[in-house]
């Protein structure tokens, strides 16, 4: 207990303390509001590394539950529950620590309508965290949904001059699959009188026989969100129309929302039927790696290349899910982190810069190093990482998937490893020829001699997830430990219930 609350009331709920704060602050107050959005999501932060304090690694249970009867309808039972496992407890961190990063990446970025900005983006962090720890379907329903208003203005408001049609286009994508999902939902409470996490796990048995249906409804809302290929297609207009701070919760945090669900629900609670789907989500994963990394390599504006490179990535994520190993899922929810980290980094650094120059093509910029060395030096350690060097941390959660993806009986086949492989490679190449088109070669436009580097507000800016992409890379065994008796738990689960399917 933190001040005598449960911490994950503390760490959802706080971001509406600082979002009622700024609702009574004048909108020409800017550096108040700013001030006031930026320590609240820093506080938030501290007591999610309270949270982490309190939480026990070597138990796979969940912890810090806080599960109240909220709403009693014709015997059926809707709870406020929220708990927090190894699954979850590194994507809260994730939240927290990037929050702050991108506020503070607005300062001199964001100057009309700063007040609506920043409560938009309070109200974001409070419905991220709750989709992460909600363990009654009805509340994580209600906290995946009220998420995409907030997104849906920042990228409405404050985005390019395109942003009316991506923001609607996200919210339509997304609101389609999430109907779907809330259709299954209501099936599976109605058979067991409860829509909690733990009592659906323990009555699973009353829906075996629409478990296929449901696994899909599930998945479609979970796989929009990803965004799994063929239903990424909302992700590049909303990345490239969304400002700086939106590319980076958007890239960090919100995508990881559709993995998250994979693991939380539909793995658990429909396994037979997890297992009969593995080998396609696992198809559509390597064919998302290979196309999105394509995709990536014809770009000429900067900011669409980070966008597709994230179909790429989150193919990974995808493919270790699905190899249903221990490896695979484990490398999994590691490499969700680390894509949050170096995704979320280049969309900072491609916001520093069109900052200076205002425009995003590759063509525009060209050796830029000797005018801006430091961002330079910090571009090529984030590109490194995100291309999966040894040593970074994208290179930790990249081996550690293709090794269960391998090793996979459920997909039985080394292609599935072997095709992804080639996605690694296409990943360095692209953004090799990105840094070299942007930083290396002579300076080939005048404009760009007068360019100003980074000042210290940006630096910091930049270094805390610096310094996350070296410790994961050299020391990911923290990490790993967090996640692991969860994920040991689940393959356990879901192995389980193979057995009991063959006999």
């Amino acid at each position: 207990m933190i001040f005598g609350l449960n911490p994950l009331l503390l760490v959802t709920f706080l971001p509406l303390a600082g979002f009622l704060i700024i609702l009574f602050l004048k909108a020409e107050q800017k550096n108040a509001i700013r001030w006031t959005a930026l320590l609240t999501s820093l506080t938030t932060f501290g007591v999610s590394l309270a949270m982490l304090a309190l939480f026990d690694p070597s138990k796979a249970d969940l912890q810090l539950v806080q599960r109240t009867s909220w709403l009693r309808v014709g015997g059926i039972s809707i709870d406020f529950y929220l708990g927090v496992d190894g699954l979850s407890i590194l994507l809260v961190l994730l939240t927290t620590f990037l929050t702050p990063i991108a506020i503070l990446s607005t300062w001199s970025a964001v100057e009309e309508r700063v007040k609506g900005f920043m409560a938009f983006f309070l109200l974001l962090e409070t419905g991220m965290i709750g989709v992460f720890l909600a363990l009654d379907l009805v509340l994580f329903y209600i906290f995946w949904e009220f998420t995409l208003v907030p997104m849906y203005f920042l990228i409405g408001v404050w985005g390019g001059e395109r942003r009316v049609y991506a923001a609607v286009k996200f919210f339509l994508f997304t609101m389609f699959g999430s109907l779907l999902m809330l259709l299954a939902i209501l099936v599976m409470g109605l058979q067991v009188g409860s829509f909690a996490w733990n009592d659906l796990l323990a009555q699973r048995q009353l829906f075996a026989q629409t478990q296929l249906w449901l696994f899909l409804a599930f998945a479609l809302a979970f796989a929009i969100k990803v965004p799994m290929f063929p239903l990424h297609t909302w992700l590049p207009d909303a990345h490239v129309e969304a400002p700086t701070a939106g590319s980076v919760i958007l890239a960090g945090v919100l995508l990881k929302m559709g993995g998250y669900g994979f693991l939380r629900f539909n793995l658990p609670l429909f396994p037979e039927a997890s297992l009969q789907a593995a080998p396609y989500m696992a198809a559509l994963a390597v064919i998302g790696i290979l196309y999105g990394a394509a995709v990536s390599l014809m770009q000429k504006d900067v900011k669409k290349l980070v966008a597709y490179s994230s179909v790429s990535h989150l193919g990974f994520v995808m493919l270790g899910i699905f190899a249903l190993t221990q490896q695979g899922l484990a490398g999994g929810v590691l490499q969700m982190i680390n894509h949050g980290l170096s995704t979320g980094a280049l969309f900072l650094i491609v916001g520093m810069l069109y900052e200076r120059r205002h425009t995003l093509e590759m063509s525009a910029y060209g050796g830029i190093w000797k005018v801006m060395p430091i961002l330079g030096a910090l571009t090529l350690i984030v590109m490194l990482s995100s291309a999966g060097l040894p040593g970074l941390n994208g290179f930790v959660g990249e081996f550690t998937i293709l090794l269960g993806a391998f090793g996979s009986q459920v997909l039985n086949s080394p292609y599935f490893a072997g095709a992804a492989t080639i996605g690694v490679i296409l990943a360095a190449v692209y953004l090799l020829v990105m840094f070299e088109r942007v930083f290396l070669g002579p300076v080939r436009v005048e404009a760009n001699l007068s360019l100003k580097d980074l000042n210290a507000r940006e630096v910091i800016t930049l270094l805390p997830v610096l310094v996350l992409i070296f410790w994961i890379g050299l020391y990911p065994a923290p990490f790993f430990n967090l996640i692991n008796p969860s994920v040991e738990r689940l393959v356990s689960l879901v192995q389980g219930a193979a057995m009991l399917a063959i006999h």
